[in-house]
């Protein structure tokens, strides 16, 4: 008996334009070229990695990229490092530079601050592509945290300029910025957080809420995935997160509901119309 589910998605989840651009720019190489190397996922969803890689995309991590010559090179929406490009100089690498332009503008806000001497804390994700390119701004001498119990034990000079890698939460980071100048630091903070990131996580409560269920798809590697899931759990304790179709447990569905489905930004539009179809399938 078909349990008639009403599924609906919701209409700002998936692909950030950072990543519609990336993905884009790796398309028309691929079509014209039948190959593209990359420097990590261009994307922290494995399912989109599968389906580009399918069409010739090959992913490479750092160590690698120094014994590349003469290759076309795609720079992920997260950005990079000084250091990539000199590599890519140095051994005739065309980088094909897919940077967020969101990313950009804060990698140079954060190289001016570094040059200016201003001591540096950036709030991000320990080991994130995106972080790891901002901290190549000053010579990796910025000072990451992910929360600030970490800055507790840490002698913190009297001040310093404060960034934000630009998928964090705009509540958290202001939060953050009270907190260190009521412990007496003199703080410049510069809200960098990318405004169509922060958007969805207000609307995304409004959205989980509207309905009997809530399927989030996302990457297990995405860092937004995990807050903006937060999210939905919080505005909707009947939430399920999965990575792809075989993840779904069609136990939990009851005749006659109203399902939502939601993503990250880095949660392709495809997925989530294929989770749509199995569940008004069932």
């Amino acid at each position: 008996m078909s349990k008639n589910l009403q599924v609906t998605i919701d209409k700002d989840s998936g692909f950030c334009f950072g990543v519609v651009y990336a993905i884009d720019m790796a398309e028309e190489i691929l079509e014209e070229e039948g190959y593209l190397y990359c420097l990590g996922d261009i994307v922290h969803n494995d399912e989109e990695v599968a389906r580009l890689r399918a069409k010739g995309l090959r992913i490479i991590n750092h160590d690698a990229l120094p014994n590349l010559q003469n290759e076309k090179v795609l720079i992920r929406a997260h950005g990079e490092a000084p250091e990539t490009y000199r590599i890519a100089l140095e051994n005739n690498i065309t980088l094909i530079d897919a940077s967020c332009p969101v990313v950009l503008k804060l990698q140079n806000r954060i190289k001016t601050s570094y040059d200016d001497s201003e001591k540096i804390l950036i709030f991000g994700k320990h080991g994130h592509a995106e972080v790891i390119g901002l901290q190549g701004q000053t010579n990796n001498e910025a000072l990451v945290f992910q929360d600030i119990d970490e800055l507790d034990n840490i002698d913190l000079p009297p001040s310093f300029t404060l960034y934000s890698q630009t998928t964090k939460s705009v509540d958290k980071f202001y939060a953050i910025k009270k907190e260190l100048i009521e412990r007496g630091y003199e703080v410049k903070a510069n809200d960098t957080i990318c405004r169509q990131v922060s958007n969805r996580y207000e609307d995304l409560g409004d959205f989980a809420k509207q309905y009997d269920r809530v399927v989030f798809v996302s990457g297990k590697k995405s860092s937004n995935g995990k807050v903006l899931y937060d999210v939905c759990k919080a505005a909707n304790p009947n939430s399920y997160f999965i990575s792809e179709v075989e993840e779904l447990d069609i136990s939990l569905f009851k005749e006659g509901e109203a399902i939502g489905i939601c993503g990250a930004t880095s949660t392709p539009m495809w997925l989530m119309k294929e989770i749509k179809t199995t569940l008004e399938n069932l």
